[in-house]
């Protein structure tokens, strides 16, 4: 009650533009519903640079019973959640005996305002299908080593291999079943360490072979190219201070955003700040380890799950990301829960009895700013807007609210979004892009001009970049410039129509007819239905005398548009004057 209380403005939510089209709107293999051919493809595809085809069929069957209604998809994102937060008390309880406070860690899991965007965020499914899995593997692990058997192992290991399928964030489990066995199972205590080690071998092996077919897939899908954006020095360093952020924000959960830019500079004392910090608490877990066994297996419950995405092999171009915390912040609310405990048997009476009102008040309050946040999800507009608020040079989010007010027609207050995104990182292709189109269709060819440069200086492999930039340079009356442009794209790409005619074009307006005959020629063999280089073709016929061509690409020109009057009077003309020179 309380988790659905914290979520349920999500059931007014919409789809947003990030990343749910690419699972979900316009990906026909998830729109077309659970089926054989759906499923053959979730196990070959690499699309969004994963491997997750448990993800891809749990959205298919959303579609196969909801259709495109996002509230259904929302509604088995929260079911999943709520499953989740209240196997996670069980579990808790099952291992320890300790009912309040297994509440009080699963009461933090269900509603604190980080684990919003997992929940929220249709496109997210992954991170609470898998949260699921795992909750379930560490069930199955604990009903093994309470009567072992191989039927029960191979439970076990199903079910992590499902987790995997779901996202392989999961392959740190094994790890996480040693830390278990520690506390609170006691396994050390009664058998030797290598064994323990030996017994999770096979799971281990599924869990590099998970991590290489991620890393084939995300090199394929062009994942790892951040790693030539940044050095190894700068994402380690910015690895430590997300370890730090997240501490911070698990306690002061405020001034959350869906996107955190990698930062710009990083401060050198923030970094040797922030990693003493993480190395005397880990020095501590392991000195209380024996009077303490929960502070170390929690410590390193959050430390050891962050591993696969905390940014030493980066994902993407941000700095950190919320939904990063869905499973690792259970160590630290184990920490939490069971260091209130302990502090709690050595209080005074006073203080025993204030505690559990604190602790009441903070799950509330958790849950409150978990509400708050999940507003924030209900369209993509409101989303970028809060995360342009609350991240300072978030060019993600100016990026972002720029092309969706592009998209509803609404480009001259898209402008200064856009322009705030190059400002920040000029290195952004779409915003110049963007900018650039606006320019055009507002006859601001001047100012467009850079914005196509930078397209061209970002794009070099791109033929319609360098023919777009010479489109322009040719309006300015940049001629020659504009040619060596054209002459770059069909370089790039000999069967681009749109360059050959634009090369033709310029080519005859500085009056080198013969030189531009061929290429307008090849761009209407290319396309025979290019209106614009039919157009220009008749007008170069003309003015070379060939009367008959030209009177043959204006008929042309009319079968593909009847109600070009132009050339319809141009036509009657070359008719009517038969080969007295002139044009169109």
């Amino acid at each position: 009650m309380l988790t659905v209380a914290a979520f349920l403005p999500i059931a007014q939510a919409d789809f947003v533009s990030l990343d749910d089209p690419l699972y979900v709107t316009r990906n026909p293999h998830v729109t077309g519903g659970l089926t054989l051919d759906g499923v053959a493809w979730a196990f070959t595809a690499s699309r969004a640079a994963n491997w997750h085809p448990l993800t891809w069929m749990s959205h298919m069957l959303d579609v196969e019973l909801f259709g495109l209604q996002a509230g259904g998809h929302h509604a088995v994102n929260l079911a999943l959640h709520i499953t989740t937060t209240l196997l996670l008390f069980g579990l808790l309880r099952r291992l320890t005996s300790a009912t309040w406070r297994s509440a009080f860690v699963a009461a933090l899991f269900g509603v604190h305002p980080l684990h919003v965007e997992s929940v929220a965020w249709i496109a997210e499914r992954k991170d609470v299908l898998s949260g699921l899995l795992c909750v379930l593997t560490l069930w199955a692990y604990v009903g093994y080593v309470k009567a072992r058997s191989w039927p029960r192992y191979a439970t076990v290991a199903g079910v992590f291999v499902l987790g995997l399928l779901a996202k392989p964030m999961l392959v740190t489990l094994p790890a996480l079943m040693l830390l278990l066995d520690w506390w609170p199972l006691g396994r050390f205590a009664k058998e030797a360490p290598h064994r323990l080690v030996v017994e999770k071998l096979p799971l281990f092996a599924l869990a590099a072979a998970s991590s290489w077919v991620t890393v084939l897939v995300q090199r394929e899908g062009g994942a790892l190219s951040g790693l030539a954006a940044y050095s190894i020095g700068a994402r380690a360093a910015n690895a430590v201070l997300a370890y730090g952020a997240y501490i911070r924000d698990m306690a002061w959960p405020t001034g959350l955003a869906v996107f955190y830019p990698f930062p710009r500079s990083i401060d050198a004392a923030a970094v040797a700040g922030v990693a003493l910090a993480l190395a005397l608490v880990t020095a501590l877990a392991f000195w209380f380890a024996k009077r303490a066994p929960w502070l170390i297996v929690g410590w390193l419950w959050f430390l050891g799950m962050l591993v696969p995405v905390i940014g030493l092999v980066p994902l993407g171009l941000h700095g950190r990301a919320d939904r990063y915390t869905y499973l690792p912040l259970t160590g630290l609310f184990i920490v939490i829960a069971w260091g209130i405990g302990a502090w709690r048997d050595r209080a005074g009476s006073r203080l025993r009895l204030a505690l559990p009102a604190v602790c009441v008040a903070v799950i509330v309050a958790c849950g409150v700013a978990a509400r708050a946040q999940v507003a924030y999800w209900r369209d993509a507009t409101t989303l970028w807007q809060r995360a342009s608020d609350v991240v300072p040079d978030n060019y993600r989010a100016h990026l972002s609210l720029g092309m969706l007010l592009v998209a509803e027609g609404r480009s001259s207050e898209a402008f200064d979004d856009l322009q705030k995104a190059v400002r920040i990182e000029p290195d952004l292709t779409e915003a110049h892009r963007q900018l650039a189109n606006i320019l055009l269709a507002g006859g601001r060819v001047r100012e467009a001009v850079p914005h196509l440069a930078d397209l061209v200086r970002l794009q070099p492999a791109s033929a319609a970049a360098h023919s777009d930039f010479g489109q322009s340079l040719a309006s300015v009356g940049r001629i020659d410039e504009a040619i060596a442009q054209y002459r770059d794209a069909l370089r790039l790409d000999p069967a681009l129509p749109e360059a050959h005619n634009n090369l033709g074009s310029a080519l005859a307006g500085d009056g080198r007819f013969a030189e531009a005959l061929p290429f307008l020629v090849e761009a209407v063999r290319l396309e025979p239905d290019f209106e614009q280089a039919h157009v220009n073709l008749a007008l170069l016929y003309a003015r070379l005398g060939r009367h008959d061509d030209a009177i043959r690409e204006c008929g042309e020109v009319l079968r593909i548009n009847p109600a070009n009057a132009g050339a319809r009077q141009a036509l009657e003309e070359l008719r009517q004057r038969g080969r007295r020179r002139g044009g169109l």
